[in-house]
């Protein structure tokens, strides 16, 4: 079966970064984070984001029409996909429902094979 590799990046605060990682690595143990013979692997930058809510925001962080300044980790990792890109629409999918924004920033690159 071929596997198609992805990126996954995705923003967080950094005291949610743990227990973001965990619980996407502990319900994808085998599409997420997978790299050979390694397990939850993923690399972690600190960096600051910033953002302003809208009027029709929920913000988790921050106050409507305010500009908001948070400490994030950035954080990229692999996603193993066997098919039509079940594996990463689950794993995107769960991760906007742990994630504690409103809002997910987050991107997806195709990896290739050499």
């Amino acid at each position: 079966m071929s596997v198609t590799r992805f990126k996954l990046v995705f923003f967080v605060p950094k005291e949610k970064t743990r227990r973001v990682l965990e619980q996407l690595f502990g319900k994808f143990p085998d599409e997420l984070g997978k790299i050979g013979n390694y397990a939850q692997c993923a690399f972690v930058t600190r960096g600051t984001g910033q953002f302003m809510p809208l009027e029709s925001a929920n913000p988790a962080i921050g106050k409507i029409g305010q500009l908001e300044y948070v400490d994030e980790d950035r954080v990229e990792m692999i996603v193993n996909d066997k098919g039509e890109h079940e594996e990463l629409k689950r794993a995107i999918t769960e991760l906007k429902n742990i994630h504690p924004y409103e809002e997910v920033a987050y991107d997806v690159y195709k990896l290739e094979n050499f």
